[in-house]
């Protein structure tokens, strides 16, 4: 299965986190399409900068010697630009986990699991198995705690830490709206292991009641992806505890006024 290559410009507007490979496809894609105005091509300029400065020059040489177009992006890069580009793009720039690393982390760890074992992920590792967002991340995060089995294996969570760039953390249950467990959806069994993956309405909800930027840059990846009658629903029936704490209410008044430019909606 041959997969498309991103549009650049989606990619750069849409994403707070560019991935070199996705950035490295959507140049070329843009080269291909020959979609070359002003701040298109200031833009390539940008991302073959940011490529070089993430990369390397070795893995960039590598990478640009092997481009069909390298020609005319090396006539882009020696252009004379008189307006501001795009100076952040370097700094977005982070390798996205996906959802085969980390099925593959849960396929290793399985083997040294003895006991029945279930395990009810949540945060962004919930919402990137299922394909929903693509980014960085370095945490596996389970409700309530990493099971003592699994947690007191400290040379291997080292070992594999090191190998799948991935740890285990844990959150607590009480910012999860009321029910959550009844709607977790199962995920995988890997022999003793049973991965549990928290729905994504009560994922969004942890997140909008959140301070956090990140937080918020995976709400804005999320919101054109779910039903927002569904999630007004969520917010009425599950979250009344979250609206009756005065700073929880107005991070999350906040952070929907950001996503959907209109008042949140509030329990009558």
């Amino acid at each position: 299965m041959v997969v498309e290559a991103p549009d650049l410009w989606a990619l750069v507007r849409r994403q707070s986190q560019v991935d070199p490979v996705d950035l490295s496809k959507a140049i070329v894609r843009q080269i291909h399409e020959k979609d070359l105005d002003y701040r298109s091509r200031l833009l390539l300029r940008d991302g073959i900068d940011a490529l070089r400065g993430y990369w390397g020059s070795t893995k960039f040489d590598d990478w640009f010697a092997s481009c069909p177009y390298r020609q005319e992006l090396d006539a882009i890069c020696r252009e004379p630009f008189d307006k501001v580009g795009f100076p952040t793009l370097r700094r977005r720039i982070v390798e996205k986990k996906t959802p085969e690393q980390i099925r593959s982390y849960f396929q290793y760890l399985s083997n040294h699991v003895r006991e029945e074992t279930k395990l009810y992920i949540a945060g962004s590792c919930a919402l990137i198995l299922p394909g929903l967002i693509a980014r960085g991340t370095d945490d596996i995060d389970i409700v309530d705690e990493v099971p003592r089995e699994i947690r007191e294996q400290h040379a291997l969570l080292e070992k594999m830490g090191d190998e799948f760039g991935l740890v285990l953390g844990h959150v607590q249950r009480h910012y999860f709206p009321a029910g959550w467990e009844a709607r977790a959806k199962s995920y995988e069994r890997f022999g003793r292991l049973a991965v549990y993956l928290v729905d994504v309405y009560d994922v969004f909800l942890s997140k909008l009641f959140s301070a956090r930027l990140k937080d918020l840059g995976d709400l804005r990846l999320l919101a054109p992806q779910i039903d927002k009658n569904t999630l007004t629903g969520r917010i009425k029936s599950t979250c009344a505890q979250f609206l009756a704490a005065p700073r929880l209410k107005e991070l999350a008044t906040n952070n929907w006024a950001i996503l959907f430019n209109e008042e949140l909606p509030t329990i009558p």
